[in-house]
């Protein structure tokens, strides 16, 4: 790997896009990364910008227009503006790291991009999911490559998968490590957490109400042809990853040979990740069972920690010069997450999207939701309830009014085709 990142000649030019705070590690870890060079960042708070660049000493130019952000670059400073367009259009930038929390601004930031033909990584994880196998094809056809980003949970299980498949396992189990679950958190209640943590309000609430997981844990599904075994995956409690053998039944799960995605809740090691994988073979079981891996046929691999910023960079440089992508979404829409109510909700009453006070997200497969469509939580922010909808009743299309024109749901159809 280290001599696949080595440098050859100029480096890479890349943009940021959300400067939050992963967008903040992302711009401090490509100025450790050699073969990194950031040349413009863009946030809708431009304060962000500036902040992030005088902590690090480094000289910048606030742009207004193409030409402006062209010039600026062109002197050896860093672009700063607020739309990220700019960047995803500029000639001088290479690649597109998306790490806003945005969906419809978002949407537009990775068209411009692949029009462009500038190759683009998310850390966005919400149109990752609900425009991925749109965006995903359309970056095919333009001949840029597309990517979810390393460093995040899905991307470090992803090198798990990767690796027991390599050794010849089946894939049962892909697995992640849950801290706390609260499905009915909101800005207000988990404000003294996000202070703590220094982090938005909403973008808290979703990681505790558990959202954020599920859309997640969707990308990979979406990846690797894996499905949920429940509405929002089943979760169980445990002390530590090793308890994941009494906590699923793994001969009665796996009949069907079907992998699937789900998390244990409360486990060590904290921040960790891990995988499920199958081997009947009876010469390879004496052999791990030497190597104290338990007696299988089923056995564990994990990984204590993931480690976001720090791990992103890979993707880029994999994209750029090696134009391989770390995980697109090749099944297609296989799972979605949908809206679920947090509150009995009154009809006229405007949800308030992922990380809100109305509604929360649950992963499931599409092919036990084709009778009702329902209304994915990558969509369920600013539109209007034409009915009552119980505490965790599901919200389904017909449920809400909306503006037709709008991007995310006409790009969200597109998505469905594929």
């Amino acid at each position: 790997m280290l001599n696949d990142l080595l440098i050859r000649g100029d480096k890479i030019k890349i943009g940021i896009i959300g400067i939050g705070s992963m967008g903040k590690g992302l711009i401090y870890q490509s100025r450790l990364t050699p073969e990194i060079d950031c040349v413009a960042i863009a946030d809708i708070q431009i304060d962000r910008c500036i902040a992030v660049l005088d902590w690090l000493g480094l000289e910048y130019g606030i742009a207004n227009n193409q030409l402006e952000l062209e010039q600026i670059i062109s002197q050896g400073k860093m672009g700063v503006c607020t739309d990220g367009e700019l960047i995803a259009q500029c000639k001088l930038v290479e690649a597109i790291v998306e790490a806003s929390n945005s969906i419809i601004p978002a949407a537009h930031h990775t068209l411009a991009a692949i029009n462009s033909e500038k190759d683009i990584i998310l850390m966005n994880s919400e149109i990752d999911l609900i425009f991925g196998p749109y965006l995903a094809e359309k970056a095919l056809k333009n001949g840029v490559v597309y990517t979810s980003c390393d460093g995040d949970q899905y991307g470090v299980i992803k090198h798990l998968i990767d690796d027991l498949r390599f050794w010849g396992f089946e894939l049962v189990m892909a697995g992640n490590i849950k801290g706390f679950l609260n499905r009915y958190a909101n800005p207000t209640t988990i404000r003294p957490e996000a202070e703590k943590r220094n982090l938005d309000y909403k973008m808290c609430t979703s990681y505790t109400d558990g959202t954020k997981l599920n859309i997640e844990m969707a990308i990979l599904a979406n990846a690797y042809g894996l499905e949920t075994l429940v509405p929002g995956m089943k979760g169980p409690q445990a002390n530590d990853v090793k308890e994941v053998f009494t906590r699923f039944d793994f001969d009665t799960l796996y009949q069907k040979k079907q992998p699937f995605v789900d998390y244990i809740l409360g486990a060590e090691p904290g921040g960790g990740v891990f995988a499920i994988g199958y081997c009947e073979d009876h010469y390879q079981q004496e052999m791990l069972a030497y190597y104290k891996m338990g007696p299988g046929p089923y056995y564990l691999f994990y990984r204590p920690y993931h480690l976001c910023h720090i791990e992103a960079m890979s993707s880029v440089i994999n994209a750029v010069r090696n134009r391989r992508s770390l995980l697109k979404p090749d099944f297609g829409m296989r799972t979605n997450v949908f809206a679920y109510a947090k509150r009995n909700l009154r009809e006229g009453e405007t949800l308030d999207g992922i990380g809100g006070y109305t509604c929360y997200g649950m992963i499931e497969n599409r092919s036990d939701n084709s009778f009702k469509p329902r209304l994915p939580i990558c969509l369920a922010d600013n539109v209007k309830l034409e009915r009552n909808i119980p505490k965790d009743g599901k919200i389904l299309m017909d449920d809400i009014t909306y503006d037709k024109m709008r991007i995310d749901f006409n790009l969200y159809r597109e998505a469905l085709d594929k």
